[in-house]
């Protein structure tokens, strides 16, 4: 376990060095209970028996925070266990996170490694990079924040085969197909986040990406 620990603090530091556009480190906590917790998630919801709570990114989901800012997004995540939910803790105790946080006026904020598991979509967190934005149905997100979207998938896109761009109100869309897996079929939540009207102008800003079309 110490040596995994050692590895995340390597892909942060690689992160700082070859990043493109700037981003903000701020790690939520990761320890050995959370890297525990972690395993059994794969393990239990998504049938993956894995050493360590690594993903293979192929999958963007962009999610908004339904909160007011990046302080009270940290302070949702960054503990271990989830207090409360019980819609959620029925499946797990592990907290859920998002690799990605952006702020209203476009700052990046990275929560977690690109390539370590973080719980914010079912059926898909083995795959699946998540990016957070401070925002709610009571308050869309912004230009600012439509920009940094962009930015920071045209960075991952670079870096991994990302193949689908998609907004967390969507995610029910592969239920049937090969990308999911949730080991109980009962396990849903219905999210309208971050809506049409901004997945459709992001995707619609990253066609040279050649992203694959929802199914």
């Amino acid at each position: 376990m110490r040596c995994f620990l050692l590895f995340i603090h390597c892909l942060f530091t690689t992160v700082l060095l070859a990043q493109s556009p700037k981003i903000v480190q701020k790690p939520i906590t990761w320890n050995q209970e959370r890297i525990q917790l972690s395993l059994d998630y794969l393990k239990n919801r998504h049938g993956l028996n894995q050493s360590t709570p690594t993903i293979r990114p192929r999958m963007i989901v962009v999610h908004w925070t339904a909160n007011n800012s990046v302080k009270a997004t940290f302070n949702t995540f960054n503990p271990v266990k989830l207090p409360g939910r019980p819609e959620l803790t029925k499946a797990s105790a592990l907290n859920v996170s998002s690799q990605f946080v952006i702020d209203r006026d476009g700052t990046i904020y990275q929560f977690l490694p690109d390539t370590i598991f973080a719980r914010h979509t079912i059926g898909l967190n083995y795959c699946a990079i998540g990016i957070e934005n401070i925002g709610s149905r009571q308050n869309p997100l912004t230009d600012a924040q439509l920009k940094a979207n962009e930015e920071l998938i045209r960075y991952l896109s670079k870096k991994y085969a990302i193949e689908y761009v998609i907004g967390h109100h969507e995610y029910q869309r592969f239920k049937k197909t090969s990308w999911w897996k949730e080991t109980d079929p009962k396990y849903i939540t219905g999210k309208d986040d971050p809506g049409d009207k901004f997945m459709n102008s992001l995707r619609g800003h990253l066609v040279e990406l050649k992203l694959k079309p929802l199914p």
